[in-house]
C-alpha cells in the first residue's frame, strides 16, 4: 500500500487545502440527503423495509430519557478519547522524535471503534493499527501491533476481573456461548498449558533469528519503562475509560428503572465485553442481548433487559460513527480522511485473511514425500 502524508506533513497538508465556499458545501450536503432519501425509496419499492426500519429506530430512541442520551453521548466521547490518550502515551514512547499529535490519534481509535459497532470480528481494530502504520514516520505494524498487546493489559484485568465475578455470581452465564469449554474445563486447562509450553519453546527458538522484530516489538511496549510513565500514560487513562465504559452502562440501566448496583453494573459489563470477544457478528448483536437478559436475571424481566441492551448499543454505536466522521473530517479532510479509512479497511480484509490462512497452513499435517 502506497504510505499518505507522514504525520509531521499532515497539519501543513490540511492548512493549504482551499477552503470550500459555503454554497458548495451546502450543495453537497443537499446531493447527500437526497441520494439517501432516493435510496430508501427504491429499496422500499424492491420490498426492503429500510422506511420500517428507521421508523423503529426512532421509537426505540423516543423510550429513551433525553438525559440519558446527552450523559451517554458525552460518556462515551470520554471512553474513545482517554482510550486514544493512552494510545498516545504508547506511539510516543516508541516515536519520541515522530511528534504524534492527539488528534491525529483521536482520529485514529474513534474511527476504529465506529468500525467495531459494525463490522464483525473487529475489523475496525486492524483498521486503525495500519492507519497508525501509514501516518506515522518510522512505524512498523510489529511496533504498533505490540502497543496493541501493551494496551489491551489494564483491560485484561479489570475484565477478567468482573468477568470471574459474572461465573461466581450469575448461574447459567458461563454456559450461553461457552457452554463446550464449561463442558470440557479439563481439556481447556490442558490445551491452555500446552499453547503457553509451545510459545516458550517457540520463543528460544527464534529468539536470536528475530533480532530486527525484536527491536520493533520492544518499541510497542516502551510505555511501561520506567513506571511512572507507564502509569502516568498508559494506567490511569484507560483506567478513566474503563471507569466511563461502567458508568454508561449505570446511565442506561436507571433510565430503564433496572437497579443500578454493583453486581448489576459488573456483570452486565462483564457480559457486554464477553459478547464483543467471542461472537462474530458485527457489535456482537444478539448475542450481547441474551447475555444482558442472564446477567439482570432477578432484577429485571426479559423484555425490559433485551430493550436496555438494546437501547444503549443503539445510541453508542450511532454516536462511534458520527464522533468518528467528525473527527477524520476535521484532522484529515473529508476526501483524505475516505480514502485513509477505505484504503486501512483493505488492507485489513487482507491482513486478516492473509493470518488465518497463515494459521489454517500451520494446523494442516505435513504432506507425505
Amino acid at each position: 500500500m502506497a504510505r499518505l502524508t507522514p504525520v509531521s506533513a499532515v497539519p501543513e497538508a490540511a492548512a493549504a487545502q482551499p477552503s470550500q465556499p459555503l454554497r458548495r458545501r451546502l450543495e453537497r450536503i443537499a446531493l447527500w440527503v437526497g441520494g439517501v432519501a432516493l435510496a430508501i425509496f427504491v429499496l422500499d419499492l424492491l420490498g426492503i423495509p429500510v422506511d420500517d426500519w428507521i421508523r423503529d429506530l426512532f421509537r426505540k430512541l423516543d423510550e429513551i430519557p433525553a438525559w440519558a442520551i446527552v450523559a451517554g453521548v458525552v460518556l462515551q466521547s470520554a471512553q474513545t478519547s482517554l482510550a486514544a490518550a493512552a494510545w498516545w502515551g504508547i506511539l510516543r514512547a516508541a516515536l519520541p522524535q515522530a511528534g504524534v499529535p492527539y488528534r491525529l490519534v483521536l482520529a485514529c481509535y474513534a474511527a476504529a471503534v465506529a468500525l467495531n459497532s459494525f463490522l464483525p470480528a473487529n475489523i475496525g481494530t486492524w483498521v486503525m493499527l495500519l492507519m497508525f502504520t501509514t501516518l506515522i514516520a518510522g512505524a512498523t505494524f510489529a511496533m504498533v501491533f505490540s502497543g496493541l498487546i501493551v494496551e489491551k493489559i489494564p483491560f485484561t484485568i479489570l475484565n477478567l476481573s468482573l468477568y470471574l465475578y459474572l461465573f461466581l455470581s450469575v448461574e447459567g452465564s458461563f454456559s450461553i456461548k461457552l457452554g463446550w469449554l464449561s463442558d470440557h474445563t479439563g481439556l481447556v486447562v490442558m490445551l491452555a498449558i500446552g499453547a503457553i509450553v509451545l510459545l516458550v519453546l517457540l520463543a528460544r527458538i527464534f529468539w536470536r533469528k528475530l533480532e530486527g522484530l525484536r527491536k520493533q516489538v520492544v518499541l510497542g511496549g516502551a510505555v511501561l519503562r520506567p513506571p511512572r510513565r507507564a502509569l502516568r500514560d498508559l494506567f490511569l487513562p484507560l483506567l478513566g475509560s474503563y471507569a466511563a465504559r461502567l458508568a454508561i452502562v449505570a446511565v442506561f440501566l436507571g433510565a430503564y428503572g433496572i437497579p443500578v448496583s454493583f453486581h448489576n453494573v459488573a456483570t452486565v459489563t462483564a457480559s457486554n465485553s464477553i459478547s464483543n470477544s467471542v461472537s462474530a457478528t458485527p457489535g456482537g448483536v444478539g448475542v450481547t442481548q441474551a447475555m444482558n437478559s442472564v446477567a439482570l436475571s432477578g432484577e429485571a424481566d426479559a423484555a425490559t433487559a433485551t430493550a436496555y441492551s438494546i437501547s444503549q448499543q443503539l445510541v453508542t454505536s450511532a454516536w462511534n460513527v458520527l464522533f468518528a466522521v467528525a473527527l477524520v473530517s476535521w484532522v484529515f479532510g473529508w476526501s483524505g480522511g475516505k480514502t485513509l479509512v477505505e484504503s486501512s479497511y483493505t488492507d485489513a480484509k487482507a491482513k486478516s485473511r492473509e493470518m488465518r490462512s497463515k494459521r489454517k497452513r500451520e494446523r494442516e499435517p505435513p504432506q507425505a514425500k
